[in-house]
C-alpha cells in the first residue's frame, strides 16, 4: 500500500511522530510519502537525533517502499522559520495545504489512503481557513457533505462513532432533531461493512438526554426521534437502544457491540479517551478516500522536546492500510 503522511502543524509534534513512525515502519514493504516539508523534517531529525533518511521528491511517483530506508517528502512550503509551541498562521497554512495535496493524491489514485497529523484549529484559523477541522475540510475539498468521525481503538476494538461532530451543546439537540438519523445509521453499517469487512455489524445507539431521559421524564428526543429511527431499521440492520450513556461504557456494555453511536462529541469522546487515549485512532468514514488520524492534538507544550509518542499515529497508519486493503477486496470479484 502507498500511504501519504500529511505534516500536521509544523511547530507541533507532527514532524516528530512521523518521523518516529517511519523508524518503526522501515522494515515494511509499503510505502511512505509526507506531504509537506522538507526543511520543518530536517529541522526536528536534527534537534531530535532520529536517524532517519530524507530525500526531497517532486512527484508522489518517486515513492519506494520503507524497507529502502529513505522517507519521500513532498514539498509544498518550505516556512521562513521553525518555533515549537507556537501559533502561527503560517503554521496553519501550510498544515492545510498539506492535507489539500495529501487527499489530491489519494483521489488520483497515486495514493491509497492519507494519514493526518495533528493541526492545531486556531493557527488554522488564523491563516483565513473557515474550517478548522479534518473532517469539515476533507468535506468541503472533496464534496461529501455529510461523513462520519468515529474512533476505533485496535487494541480493544472498541469503536465510536458522533451523530454530530464539534457543536455547542445548545445546539444539539435541534441537530439530533433535524438530522436524518436513518441515513446517518444506514450509512454507518455500510462504512464498517467495507471498510472493516464486518459483514453484520452490531450498532448500539446512546441516548441524548440523562439515563436515556427515562421515559420522557427528562426529555423527549429518545421517544421521539432516537426509538423510532432504530424500529425502523431494525428490520434489516442489527441496531439496538438508545441506551443510558453514563453506565453503557462503566458497564462493559460495549463489548458487546461493534460499534457504539454517540449524540454528541464529549459523549462519546470523554470514555473512549479514557479507554484508549494511547492507541486509539481517528478515521472519516464516508469518503472516497482512506483518511485516518491519532486520537490526540498537536502537543505544542511538548514540541521539539523528543517526549511525542508515535503510538497512535503508528496505529492509524496501520489502520488505513487494513481499510485500503479491505476496500480493494470488496471490489474484487467472488469466484
Amino acid at each position: 500500500m502507498r500511504i501519504v503522511w500529511s505534516l500536521g502543524d509544523p511547530h507541533g509534534i507532527g514532524p516528530e511522530i512521523i518521523l518516529k513512525s517511519f523508524l518503526a515502519l522501515e522494515s515494511s514493504s509499503h510505502s511512505f510519502l509526507v506531504a509537506g516539508s522538507y526543511t520543518v523534517l530536517e529541522y526536528y531529525k536534527k534537534v531530535l537525533n532520529l536517524p532517519v533518511k530524507l530525500k526531497l521528491v517532486t512527484s508522489a511517483e518517486e515513492m519506494t517502499p520503507a524497507r529502502g530506508g529513505l522517507l519521500p517528502v513532498l514539498s509544498i512550503a518550505e516556512p521562513d522559520d521553525i518555533r515549537p509551541g507556537e501559533i502561527s498562521a503560517e503554521a496553519g497554512q501550510l498544515a492545510m495545504k498539506s492535507i489539500a495535496e495529501a487527499a489530491r493524491l489519494c483521489l488520483s489514485g497515486v495514493c491509497d489512503g492519507l494519514v493526518t497529523a495533528p493541526i492545531h484549529k486556531e493557527a488554522v484559523a488564523l491563516a483565513g481557513y473557515t474550517e478548522s477541522g479534518h473532517t469539515g475540510f476533507l468535506s468541503s475539498i472533496i464534496g461529501v457533505p455529510s461523513p462520519t468521525m468515529m474512533f476505533f481503538d485496535p487494541l480493544s476494538e472498541l469503536r465510536v462513532a458522533l451523530a454530530t461532530i464539534h457543536e455547542p451543546l445548545e445546539k444539539v439537540p435541534g441537530l439530533i432533531r433535524t438530522m436524518d438519523l436513518d441515513t446517518f445509521l444506514s450509512n454507518l453499517a455500510t462504512s464498517l461493512r467495507s471498510d472493516f469487512d464486518l459483514p453484520a455489524p452490531r450498532i448500539a445507539v446512546l441516548g441524548l438526554n440523562p439515563h436515556a431521559s427515562d421515559g420522557g421524564v427528562m426529555g423527549s428526543e429518545e421517544q421521539e426521534i432516537i426509538q423510532p429511527c432504530i424500529e425502523r431499521l431494525s428490520s434489516h440492520l442489527r441496531v439496538e437502544g438508545p441506551f443510558p450513556a453514563d453506565g453503557f461504557f462503566g458497564a462493559g456494555m460495549y463489548r458487546h457491540y461493534d460499534i457504539v453511536v454517540a449524540m454528541y462529541h464529549d459523549q462519546g469522546l470523554l470514555p473512549f479517551k479514557v479507554l484508549a487515549f494511547d492507541t486509539g485512532v481517528n478515521i472519516t468514514l464516508g469518503l472516497p478516500i482512506v483518511r485516518t488520524s491519532p486520537d490526540h492534538g498537536t502537543g505544542f507544550n511538548i514540541a521539539g522536546k523528543g517526549k511525542a509518542s508515535p503510538r497512535s499515529f503508528r496505529e492509524a497508519t496501520l489502520l488505513a492500510i487494513t481499510i485500503a486493503q479491505n476496500r480493494i477486496k470488496q471490489t474484487e470479484p467472488h469466484l
